[in-house]
């Protein structure tokens, strides 16, 4: 009886491996199935939104930031060619002024006295040049006569010359001095608004000191930082999108005006912590399609349109 039981569980044991070696390749398939579903599904979900028609231009746009400036010329620090104290500043700030518009005036009064004198030397010397020409006419007349003699002749003859000569020095005394005269006077060299006043009133300034700062806000565009490995991506007109902090749902239209030919170190540090801050620029000149809010030296955003 005992043979007879372990040779019915010899038999047995085959079929038993092989019904649990069925049973496991079943459960590994299912699990591999299923894996495969969620990684498609994973798949589609994460590939979907690329086929937008909405993000794919915006990601070909060049992205850089600038600030608002004003064209060459257009913008003008207004000094003072000599030294001395600002008697009078005729101008204030967000005024708008004309080309040859008094700016300041510095005071003159020791130049005013300088000239009175310089004029005193001139009305001098015309009076020596009326005698000497009397003088001179007279030994003319004795000597034609056989009365007088060449050498008086000729001392009246040099005696004119140098009345003549001191003359015309003091006159162009008189000359310099009423250009340094006019130098206190400060006038506006463009057609602008003050955009700031640098002294005051009373003021003991020196040469080149500046008195204000004038701009024409008509002649403004816009100075943007475009990094150098996106240079080749920027093309001459193309189409500029300009936004700016504060000015939330706006936006303004703007073109490439102007493309340098060499980059520059970056002036303006990036508000965004990921790009390079050490990387070379090339500072890309953009015109505004009209007229903005927008002030001078503001900060903007712009997106150029990819070359293409």
């Amino acid at each position: 009886m005992n043979s007879q039981s372990a040779t019915l569980k010899k038999s047995l044991l085959p079929l038993l491996g092989l019904t649990l070696t069925a049973v496991l390749v079943l459960q590994m398939r299912g699990h591999l199935f299923a894996g495969l579903s969620g990684a498609r599904t994973a798949s589609a979900s994460v590939t979907a939104p690329t086929a937008s028609s909405d993000t794919a231009p915006a990601a070909g746009r060049v992205v850089a930031e600038g600030r608002m400036v004003t064209y060459p010329g257009a913008e003008v620090v207004v000094a003072a060619d000599l030294p001395g104290t600002l008697v009078r500043l005729a101008v204030s700030e967000k005024q708008t002024v004309r080309k040859g518009q008094l700016l300041a005036e510095l005071r003159a009064d020791d130049r005013r006295a300088e000239i009175a004198e310089a004029q005193a030397k001139v009305d001098e010397a015309a009076a020596d040049i009326r005698f000497a020409d009397v003088d001179a006419a007279r030994a003319e007349r004795l000597l034609a006569e056989k009365v007088g003699t060449q050498d008086a002749l000729d001392r009246a003859r040099r005696n004119r010359d140098a009345a003549y000569a001191r003359r015309d020095t003091a006159q162009a005394a008189v000359r310099r001095l009423d250009a340094v005269l006019a130098k206190t006077r400060i006038v506006a060299p463009i057609d602008g608004v003050v955009i700031s006043r640098h002294v005051q009133n009373g003021e003991r300034i020196d040469a080149g000191a500046p008195l204000v700062t004038i701009a024409d806000l008509r002649r403004t565009r816009i100075e943007a930082e475009v990094d150098e490995f996106d240079a080749g991506r920027v093309t001459l007109h193309a189409p500029v999108t300009v936004t700016a902090e504060g000015y939330t749902g706006q936006s303004w239209t703007a073109q490439v005006e102007e493309i340098p030919d060499a980059v520059m170190a970056r002036r303006l540090k990036p508000q965004d912590p990921g790009r390079p801050s050490d990387t070379k620029v090339l500072l890309v000149k953009i015109a505004l399609g009209g007229k903005t809010p927008l002030k001078l030296g503001q900060r903007v955003e712009v997106a150029i349109a990819p070359k293409g």
